[in-house]
């Protein structure tokens, strides 16, 4: 759904009541990403008026960061699940409670000067959960929601902190970079549901806030472009079959999907537009969706007749995909029959 104007939104709150209006505002700030409950606590208690908070501990973020990548190191070895004598039985069941300590750890890691080592302490904390969809490294059937670790907030968190103390050129490389490696189009939760899915952001969504002109989105769709010709570059896939690099390149356009509408919608007509047409053509994509990207991009330049081509293609191989599908409603694109529409 397309987001309301400011007009719209006012209009649309004006019948509730003050009870009604604390509910909403209550689900934005206990759901919403880390940013947004920032936002809401800063227009609670402007300048400081609100309860005093004791200063955070400082901690070693050097010692954090090496504590992070022990326990990083020890689960992708399965050491948490069984077979070594460097993690004891009881330590072995109680992997969550660390994490959770290390989490909150890594946490004030970032608030230390200079940022280094609570950043790549984070990432670190990221890319173990991330692997975890797919990977068993403790003994849960589903660790991220077992941690009660919020992917999205956690990114957000580390994006805002790298932007604040680096600048915005730093932050678009590195975070760029980041979320080709962390997108997750279901979450990070196995399940996808449950208390800790409730919470979970796209981290296109998270970025989406953090770009607040349009100068921002040209120059972080820049540097994502830069981040995906890195992985277009012979190094990155030697080693692999042309089916494995071809399968990769699917799955991370799959991913990547809600990004490339973002980018779609705040860069055509724009003096970035040109962006797009590498985007739309880039050798680290591939399959359905960058189909569905190309329709979309030619439908937007009121090329109908390529448009419908490209739609066609697309839902040959995804025909019940339903922006696929209310796409070809919008263009008059009929749907092929094995999509139960046409």
């Amino acid at each position: 759904m397309e987001r309301m104007s400011r007009e719209q939104f006012f209009a649309a709150v004006t019948g509730l009541d003050r009870d009604q209006l604390r509910r909403v505002l209550w689900q934005a700030y206990w759901r919403g990403p880390a940013q947004v409950r920032a936002r809401i606590e800063a227009e609670l208690h402007p300048e400081g008026a609100g309860p005093a908070r004791s200063a955070p501990p400082a901690v070693d973020a050097d010692a954090v960061l090496a504590e992070v990548e022990d326990f990083a190191a020890l689960a992708r070895s399965g050491a948490y699940l069984a077979g070594s004598r460097k993690v004891s039985p009881k330590e072995r069941s109680r992997w969550r409670f660390t994490f959770r300590r290390l989490v909150a750890d890594v946490r004030l890691a970032l608030r230390e000067e200079p940022i280094t080592a609570g950043a790549a302490a984070m990432a670190t904390v990221i890319d173990l959960a991330c692997e975890t969809l797919d990977a068993d490294y403790f003994r849960s059937d589903d660790p991220v929601a077992a941690a009660g670790l919020v992917v999205s907030d956690e990114a957000g968190l580390l994006w805002a902190r790298i932007r604040e103390a680096s600048g915005f050129a730093t932050f678009a490389q590195v975070a760029a970079a980041q979320l080709i490696r962390w997108e997750s189009p279901y979450g990070w939760t196995r399940h996808g549901d449950g208390r800790v899915a409730a919470r979970e952001s796209a981290l296109a969504d998270v970025l989406a806030g953090m770009l607040p002109v349009p100068d921002a989105w040209v120059t972080f769709a820049g540097c994502y472009l830069d981040a995906l010709d890195h992985l277009a570059s012979p190094a990155s896939g030697s080693g692999k079959s042309r089916r494995s690099v071809g399968r990769a390149r699917d799955e991370r356009t799959e991913s990547l999907a809600r990004w490339h509408r973002l980018l779609l919608d705040r860069l055509v007509d724009t003096e970035g537009e040109a962006l797009l047409d590498r985007l739309a053509t880039h050798p680290a994509l591939g399959g359905p969706e960058l189909t569905f990207f190309q329709a979309h991009l030619a439908h937007r330049r009121g090329k109908a007749n390529r448009a419908r081509r490209l739609l066609r293609d697309a839902l040959r191989t995804l025909p019940g995909h339903p922006e696929f599908l209310a796409l070809a409603d919008e263009i008059g694109e009929s749907t092929p029959p094995s999509s139960g529409n046409g």
